[in-house]
């Protein structure tokens, strides 16, 4: 469970937490997290609903979300909403999908990290080499 103290802490990390909570074993809640729902989206329904269209188990609560893993992820055409921190799920999502995952403006990743998709390249080449 994550909640409490933590939760201002892990604001923007809280949509590829839900990511990576539909990899894990069991069940992964999140809340105290209301704070999401008033920032420039409700990232409490926008990580549920393009969560959802991969395939996750995933539940959107009042103040956060409860999540089930593992669940294998299929590709789909996800939504950034204009939101660096959801278009970033998204390109971290096709990673592990099975099947494609399009990102409808992936140029909002830019606002905080310009080089992601560049760096994000460099480390999946690296991993081939390994």
């Amino acid at each position: 469970m994550i909640e409490g103290d933590i939760i201002p802490t892990l604001i923007d990390e809280l949509p590829i937490i839900a990511l990576l909570a539909t990899q894990a074993e069991g069940v992964t809640i999140i809340k105290d997290a209301e704070e999401l729902r008033v920032k420039e989206t409700d990232r409490i329904a926008a990580v549920t609903n393009e969560l959802i269209k991969l395939g996750a188990e995933i539940e959107a609560t009042e103040d956060g979300m409860i999540i089930k893993g593992p669940t294998p992820l299929k590709g789909s055409n996800l939504k950034s909403y204009g939101d660096h921190r959801l278009g970033m799920m998204a390109a971290i999502a096709a990673l592990i999908t099975e099947g494609p995952v399009e990102i409808e403006n992936p140029s909002c990743i830019a606002i905080s990290y310009p080089n992601f998709f560049e760096q994000l390249s460099d480390l999946i080449k690296k991993g081939e080499d390994e």
